[in-house]
């Protein structure tokens, strides 16, 4: 996987940057964020990048800080994302602010970048509150994947039944129990009531 890009601007486009390393040009998909920091042809860039192997194609993805990265990352694990939507909503801001949209939950936030409605939107503020953690004023980012948090997964496993985000809070509020399964039957049993 490639990860890392260092070399000369070739090509400077809205969507995308070609950066010529090691007498190779690499066409990096970038959002317009990360084009705020890519410089003018001729000079050097570094770019970190995420590599999509699919059957007809080797696509690379260029970031200006692994922050930016991470998130995109995470938000191909929205169901509903693709790259061309993560990238769109990663030019909406820097990564600390997209984050603390997500954190506060400001679902319009998400809705006003093309390609993604309400839905998508809130959908993307729940599967990601609880695995991005509120920067502080000065600190890093953090994110914190949470894969086992029994909560976190059967809050999934209930928007996989169909349920619609706000309704799977409500009955995991009241839910009780250790495992995900566990608070899956309870509030399903709660949802019957």
């Amino acid at each position: 996987m490639i990860a890392l890009v260092r070399g000369e601007v070739a090509v400077r486009r809205p969507d995308h940057v070609v950066v010529l390393a090691g007498g190779v040009g690499y066409r990096l998909a970038v959002s317009s964020e990360t084009l705020r920091h890519v410089p003018a042809v001729g000079k050097d860039v570094t770019l970190h990048a995420h590599t999509i192997l699919r059957d007809d194609a080797i696509a690379l993805f260029g970031f200006a800080a692994e922050e930016e990265r991470d998130l995109f990352l995470l938000l191909l694990g929205v169901q509903a994302v693709g790259p061309k939507v993560a990238l769109a909503v990663l030019g909406g801001g820097a990564p600390r602010e997209l984050l603390s949209a997500i954190a506060a939950g400001d679902a319009k936030r998400f809705q006003a970048v093309p390609g993604i409605g309400k839905r998508t939107a809130e959908r993307i503020i729940v599967e990601l509150r609880e695995k991005v953690g509120a920067p502080e004023s000065d600190d890093p980012i953090t994110i914190s994947r949470g894969i086992d948090d029994p909560r976190l997964l059967a809050r999934d496993g209930l928007l996989e039944l169909g349920f619609p985000a706000q309704e799977a809070e409500q009955l995991l509020a009241v839910a009780d129990g250790e495992t995900a399964e566990e608070l899956i039957a309870a509030a399903l049993r709660g949802a019957r009531r």
